[in-house]
């Protein structure tokens, strides 16, 4: 009998990701799976598209993993779409959510259970909820914090409604159908009881059956029971209890009514405050306790995703929620429709390597057969992954993957921040500071504000986690009398600051293991912690440390350990959304130095990233990571690419920004406002302002409704950047006054129809800025798609991308502009050549087909040639001459073949005059040097001809002639 072949992974090699929702259905998507394959995409990665709440526009608020997102299409539409993928040869990446699930939405079956049910619900398991909280009020009841307003007063206003449907009851308020536990109901039922009994004869059918409904739930096991026994009798008898009051509502119409006389009573009467008695009586009894949105802060008791009340974390480590919610997925694999998966948040998870080890191993049963050796197959074959899987994981400095993770890579924000920073004059960055302390009148240290916004988020948004871990450690040190006197306010103060001092996102502690690096990443986080407070007991901080580490002191025994590692699983589940909230949502919005640098995975601290670290970073990835996602523009990036590539030019010219933002500072200084003596805006806004403006100005002349289209998004921008800077206003505390105040500058500023100095005097600094940064944006393109790595784009950026944070970035593109675009450019290629078309294509870039065309001749020479790309030597190369520094580029060679990369930099040194372009005799006599690769080269983009030289021997091309027609060059050697 043969042996059945291993499972072998597609791998990418190019991927383009669309958004699914309402507005961008499968069916849409297929009408452009051509287009993406002329492109020289290879794979189609998608937005999640299973069951979302209804009007999601991202689909991460997800209701059922198990089923199709109906907004986007059925199985029909999505049938169709594959078969169109695989018409073309394409793969196909999915976005899987595997750690929260959206419980604002009666579809989530799961989590109505729970509200129902509570602790014996058969869906407990699935979420992360403390049933026995610090509040005593909340033992064996769910916090939820969806109120708009205080409980009573919401009550006493009539907004929340009992209602009946089909044999249950439920809460009504504002579109959402909260379950009422069955048992409580006797309290309804009970109403008036005598009422009914009168109209009825005492050997009524009807009435008999009422009774007999009322007795069953009398006997209906509590909602608190754990016995599993006794929980599926309650889960079975309970929809029997439905089943027979709903057949007896619609065969005895004075049950019906009986039943809404009672229902009607509950609600209340608007004014008379003592009849909402009985419903808030109710309510005490449920399995979940209603509460003004803002109490969650404090006293949420169920882990979420980052503070967004609305997502729920679930228990993926649990076996039996793992495989309820990749039923669908893994039927998606195993008939092909899937051939990647990308994991969102994967450091949200309790046990990130037990979870990408069982999705390997499930992956392989479903390709391999279900009695096929995973493990054994490992074994043999160190390094072996059946599937291609991608984690969303944010890097810090230094930071890697752990090896022991069985994927292929991060989706890229490293790849993002690394080609950015190279565009950034790292040597100009203490005059940056210098400017930006000047115009902000104070010292802005970056470090410091990161620790005190993290400490902010704990303090405004995350405390109810602080506060459940501070409970968590309490109960161990309880356990030990050398730690038994900590008290619980302390033990939760050191778990802030210490959390507040973490230098990475999360450590990766299991059981049994504690990585070298984690103990380095927590030792560093304790000790910077106990050095700022030097006025808390040390020994505090030791404890909390050693509980980390998982140091277990000799007297413990198992349950301590069980303890001890529980502790620190959720600790490590913590630090992350901190850091993400307190770093990405709050400190960038604050730290805006040079806001190109304010970017995911990015360390705005940090100004630039030298050559030399891009190269070696790309070396590093191609030995480690080389199939790891590679991007420049995400979904949850802060600006779109070529609005940071904009604002990345200003680092080339410091003395004229500092010269510019006094000269608009003071044109623009009978525009602020005054609100409570306070002027609006603050410097600091201003500052972000002229950054934004200069980075999203569109290119060409606006008609009046596209200035008013730009205006309304850079106000959207504004307040949604102001909110998440949490300094004079919030998403928690709107200050509408400042708000109106900022919006009224931001009017007044771009003015048109009359005088205005400030625009006369931008205009054409900006075009200057934009001018470098789309050649700037062109060099980071082709980086991009010939760096170690798989090149990923973002919808709708094969043209100018000039968004900015979602949900600017999320807003519907315009295919049909680009479909015809390349079919007219393909033509054109056909008439005039690439020479000239290219030529044509730089003197005509505002429209974007230079990228376009650029994107065009790349992939496919890609996908032409994926081993030299993918598995390539990656050689840096050097330049000579008086334009050295304003060149990257390197070199790969594989499978025979040799290919060579370069792009400018620094343009403003390279062509700083208006009109000039990094074309030609700008680089003067700057050579590019290719020691040992001497011979005939071909441009891949534009087919013109090339021979090296030799040159004071050495073997070099000339950058005049590299860069004669295209301001990229892409180069095969023939």
């Amino acid at each position: 009998m043969r042996q059945r072949a291993l499972p072998k992974p597609r791998i990418p090699s190019a991927t383009y990701r669309l958004q699914f929702n309402a507005q961008f259905s499968f069916d849409q998507a297929r009408e452009i799976v051509g287009y993406l394959s002329e492109l020289g995409i290879s794979d189609l990665y998608a937005s999640s598209y299973l069951q979302a709440k209804p009007g999601s526009i991202h689909g991460y608020d997800v209701v059922n993993q198990t089923l199709l997102n109906r907004e986007v299409g059925g199985e029909q539409s999505y049938q169709a779409l594959m078969d169109e993928l695989k018409r073309h040869g394409m793969g196909h990446i999915l976005d899987f959510v595997p750690n929260h699930m959206c419980v604002e939405s009666e579809e989530n079956l799961w989590w109505m259970d729970v509200l129902e049910n509570g602790p014996s619900s058969l869906n407990a398991h699935f979420f992360d909820i403390d049933w026995a909280p610090v509040k005593k009020e909340l033992t064996d009841k769910v916090l939820l914090p969806f109120l708009g307003d205080q409980y009573g007063r919401v009550l006493e206003r009539g907004e929340l409604k009992l209602s009946y449907r089909e044999g249950a009851f439920s809460i009504d308020y504002y579109g959402m159908h909260i379950p009422i536990e069955p048992k409580s109901t006797l309290e309804i039922l009970s109403l008036n009881q005598e009422r009914l009994q009168e109209q009825f004869s005492d050997d009524a059918p009807a009435l008999l059956e009422y009774f007999s409904i009322v007795t069953s739930l009398l006997h209906l096991p509590v909602a608190t029971e754990r016995d599993p026994e006794l929980k599926e009798e309650r889960h079975r008898e309970k929809e029997i209890i439905k089943k027979r009051l709903d057949r007896l509502c619609r065969e005895e119409p004075r049950v019906a009514r009986h039943l809404e006389e009672s229902i009607a009573v509950f609600n209340g009467t608007l004014g008379d405050r003592h009849s909402f008695d009985l419903l808030d009586r109710l309510l005490q009894n449920q399995c979940y306790r209603l509460s003004f949105w803002r109490v969650a802060t404090e006293e949420i008791n169920y882990r979420r995703f980052f503070d967004i009340n609305a997502l729920a974390a679930i228990r993926m480590e649990d076996p039996a929620v793992f495989n309820q919610t990749h039923q669908l997925l893994f039927r998606l694999i195993r008939e092909g429709k899937v051939t990647g998966v990308r994991i969102d948040h994967v450091d949200g998870l309790y046990d990130p390597l037990g979870y990408l080890e069982k999705l390997q191993e499930s992956c392989f049963k479903e390709l391999a057969g279900e009695q096929a050796d995973y493990r054994g197959t490992v074994e043999e074959n160190p390094g072996y992954r059946p599937f291609y899987v991608a984690v969303e994981k944010i890097l810090m400095k230094g930071e890697q993957l752990p090896k022991e993770w069985p994927v292929f890579g991060s989706t890229g924000y490293d790849f993002l921040n690394q080609v950015n920073g190279i565009f950034v004059d790292a040597e100009q960055g203490k005059a940056f500071e210098r400017i930006y302390d000047h115009f902000l009148g104070y010292h802005s240290d970056f470090t410091e504000l990161m620790y005190e916004k993290k400490k902010l988020v704990l303090q405004v948004s995350l405390s109810g986690e602080a506060n459940m871990l501070g409970h968590r450690l309490n109960n161990i040190s309880e356990r030990d009398r050398l730690t038994r006197d900590f008290t619980l306010n302390s033990l939760v103060r050191v778990i802030s600051e210490v959390i507040a001092c973490f230098p990475v996102y999360r450590t990766y502690v299991v059981p049994g293991t504690v990585r070298e690096r984690d103990v380095q990443y927590i030792e560093a986080a304790v000790g910077k912690a106990q050095r700022k407070n030097p006025a808390l007991n040390a020994s505090i901080f030791e404890f909390l440390r050693d509980v980390l580490l998982l140091r277990f002191p000799e007297t413990a025994d198992e349950a301590d350990r069980v303890a001890w590692l529980d502790f620190a699983m959720h600790f490590q589940q913590i630090t992350g959304p901190v850091m993400a909230k307190g770093l990405e949502d709050t400190t960038f919005y604050v730290y805006n130095r040079l806001a190109s640098l304010n970017e995911v995975g990015g360390m705005p601290g940090r100004f630039g990233t030298t050559l030399a670290a891009f190269h070696g970073q790309s070396m590093e990835r191609l030995k480690n990571t080389p199939h790891a996602m590679i991007t420049t523009a995400t979904h949850d990036t802060k600006r779109g690419e070529d609005v940071r590539t904009r604002i990345d030019a200003l680092s080339e010219m410091p003395d004229e920004w500092e010269e510019t933002l006094k000269r608009w500072s003071r044109l623009n200084r009978d525009k602020e406002v005054q609100v409570e003596g306070q002027r609006i805006p603050t410097h600091h806004k201003e500052y972000l302002l002229y950054q934004t403006l200069l980075g999203a100005w569109p290119l060409g002349e606006m008609d009046p409704q596209q200035y008013e289209s730009f205006l309304g998004r850079i106000r959207e921008y504004l307040i949604k950047a102001s909110r998440e800077a949490k300094t004079h206003t919030s998403w928690i505390s709107p200050n509408q006054p400042y708000e109106e105040a900022l919006l009224r500058f931001v009017d007044a500023i771009l003015a048109r129809g009359g005088p205005n100095e400030f625009l006369d005097d931008f205009i054409p600094f900006q075009k200057r800025i934009a001018r470098f940064g789309l050649f700037n944006s062109l060099s980071q393109l082709l980086l991009k798609m010939v760096s170690p790595g798989c090149p990923d784009f973002y919808q709708g950026t094969e043209l100018w991308d000039l968004t900015l944070v979602d949900p600017d970035n999320r807003r519907p593109v315009d295919y049909q502009v680009r479909l015809k675009a390349l079919a007219g450019l393909k033509a054109r290629e056909r008439d005039l050549g690439p020479r000239e078309l290219v030529r044509q294509l730089v003197e005509s870039r505002e429209n974007g087909w230079i990228k376009l065309y650029t994107i065009y001749r790349v992939l496919n020479f890609r996908k032409a040639n994926r081993e030299t790309l993918e598995f390539g030597e990656y050689l840096p190369l050097e330049a000579q001459g008086a334009r050295a520094g304003n060149i990257c580029a390197f070199l790969r060679r594989g499978a025979g073949k040799t290919v060579v990369a370069a792009v400018p930099r620094m343009l403003s040194s390279l062509a700083p005059e208006p009109g000039q372009l990094p074309l030609g005799e700008v680089w003067l006599d700057s050579l590019l040097v290719l020691d040992g690769a001497a011979g005939h080269y071909r441009n891949v983009i534009t087919d013109e001809e090339l021979e090296t030289v030799d040159h004071a021997g050495r073997t070099a091309l000339s950058l005049a002639q590299l860069f004669a027609t295209a301001p990229v060059a892409l180069l095969e050697k023939r």
